[in-house]
């Protein structure tokens, strides 16, 4: 089983790192032709491409043209990343063994990168998978990546006895994902909470609950999808009433 999750804007190149361990992202090439094609961009043209701030576009241009894998300011991605799903992680407090389940079960989608294990090494950087970066014949990064991504998983998964992937990303990162390529099942998670009568999704608790489910599953060393239906972390229960055979709901009455 393999798990995957969701990138975050936040970042912290600042704190230390928890462990020395580190490897280096597989897609090298995609990420160097990617960095290519955003130092081009002045702080304009980046604004209004991912619809940011001129003071936020201005930094990622800097951190583009100042792009380099093994340059000093580099970080293990489960620990750079610093979004609502982290804080439910909560990887600043993993210990060794930890850190070695995640590396081989764990995977960080990622719109420069394609594919992050916990801890490979990345530079500082800002690119959502749904920005539409126009890359000589593609118009997307869904294009761009096209089925790279999925045939990676997909190659990882047959390694595995248990051939699920475990989808706690969001929908803008796992479209990227062309599932076909998998040779299991995939589970989505989904996590609601009580509100106004009905239960729904409310964003930060869900994204922070996506985290959390993943951390259990990296601290319990849980290989089969059976066993995360005893999550609980936070209040949240699995209930079979609202879940289907690929998407299983949580449920919690209060935040």
């Amino acid at each position: 089983m393999l798990t995957v999750i969701s990138p975050a804007k936040t970042l912290d190149f600042d704190t230390s790192p928890t462990t020395s361990k580190s490897s280096m992202p597989i897609f090298k090439s995609h990420t160097n032709a990617l960095v290519d094609v955003m130092r081009q961009k002045s702080p304009a043209e980046l604004s209004k491409l991912m619809g940011i701030s001129p003071k936020l576009a201005a930094l990622n241009v800097e951190r583009f043209q100042s792009f380099k894998p093994r340059s000093k300011t580099t970080k293990q991605a489960l620990l750079a990343f610093k979004g609502d799903v982290y804080i439910g992680l909560e990887a600043e407090t993993y210990g060794e063994r930890d850190f070695n389940f995640a590396q081989k079960n764990l995977r960080i989608l990622s719109g420069l990168y394609g594919i992050l294990r916990p801890l490979d090494m990345i530079k500082p950087y800002r690119l959502e998978m749904g920005t539409r970066l126009k890359t000589n014949s593609c118009k997307t990064l869904y294009e761009f990546w096209g089925d790279e991504i999925g045939d990676a998983l997909g190659k990882e998964l047959s390694a595995h006895r248990n051939k699920t992937l475990l989808n706690l990303a969001s929908v803008e990162y796992f479209k990227a994902v062309s599932t076909g390529k998998l040779p299991g099942k995939v589970i989505t998670p989904v996590f609601k909470d009580y509100s106004k009568g009905t239960y729904k999704v409310l964003g930060f608790f869900a994204k922070k609950a996506r985290g959390s489910m993943a951390s259990f599953i990296v601290r319990n060393r849980i290989s089969k999808p059976e066993d995360i239906k005893g999550f609980s972390e936070d209040g949240y229960q699995y209930n079979k009433t609202y879940s289907t055979d690929d998407q299983w709901v949580f449920t919690r009455k209060a935040s």
